[in-house]
């Protein structure tokens, strides 16, 4: 199995990134799952064409209702959910969510697992799939903004943390072209200081957004499209898994620098 963690700012583009690379390796007849690692629970909404239950939905609960479902090609949906807001740490219940998910055995007959973490390596729940070696390989998706490459350059600080007791590595950055700022050469610097590559580029298309309204992927909708390919692309090398690395993270300073031009 492959477990690929897909990290990154809020608003970034991981879930769309996520759903579009699990609907790409689909098609390739692989079986794919998504495990949906944010407290807003929508990493799935567009494989399933609706919200699913999270499991800490049902834990709350008590229900005995199913927390996996399957949706666009078959791929298996999860999503851990998070509690209500201003109730409780939203880390937290991820690491209850992800622990639920592996005593149940859900993802066990998958050939690849994609997880959508919120960026925020400051909470331990977030760093989680990190820090237990549930992921093995770690995708930044970042634009061109300094606040985007600052986040990816504070998770690369996590994977460089995890990665000295365990196996997780860095495997490439993702450049999301949806920033008022276009300019890939920002993302392809940036992965090659800190010891990667740059995987895949997504261009700014407005098909992502008339996908997204109408609950569904690009790859679903709009097949033939250039974005389509893009995300097809992407998908490939994500699974050929070519570079692999302990970051080398960047001062805040260089940071600056490298956003600054």
């Amino acid at each position: 199995m492959k477990k690929i963690c897909v990290y990154g700012k809020g608003g970034i583009g991981k879930s769309t990134t996520v759903a579009n690379v699990a609907a790409a390796l689909a098609e390739e007849g692989l079986r794919v799952a998504v495990v949906g690692c944010d407290p807003k629970a929508d990493s799935t909404r567009c494989l399933m064409g609706r919200r699913i239950p999270s499991v800490l939905d049902q834990l709350r609960t008590g229900s005995a209702a199913p927390v996996s479902f399957t949706g666009y090609r078959d791929i298996l949906c999860v999503e851990s959910g998070g509690p209500e807001p201003g109730t409780g740490c939203a880390g937290r219940g991820i690491v209850a969510a992800l622990r639920e998910i592996q005593d149940r055995g859900l993802l066990e007959d998958r050939d690849v697992v994609l997880y959508d973490v919120l960026g925020d390596v400051v909470c331990g729940g977030f760093s989680m799939p990190l820090r237990e070696a549930i992921a093995d390989d770690v995708y930044l998706v970042t634009t061109s903004d300094f606040m985007a490459v600052y986040a990816a350059n504070n998770i690369c600080r996590g994977v460089k943390k995890y990665a000295e007791s365990g196996g997780v590595r860095l495997s490439g950055v993702v450049y999301n072209g949806r920033s008022g700022r276009d300019d890939p050469s920002v993302a392809l610097r940036f992965a090659r200081l800190v010891g990667t590559e740059l995987a895949g580029e997504i261009p700014m298309s407005p098909l992502i957004g008339r996908a997204e309204l109408e609950r569904r992927t690009v790859l679903d909708a709009y097949p033939d499209s250039p974005v389509s390919q893009s995300f097809r692309a992407l998908a490939s090398h994500m699974y050929a898994r070519s570079a692999r690395c302990i970051p080398t993270p960047l001062s805040d300073e260089e940071v600056e620098s490298l956003c600054r031009g």
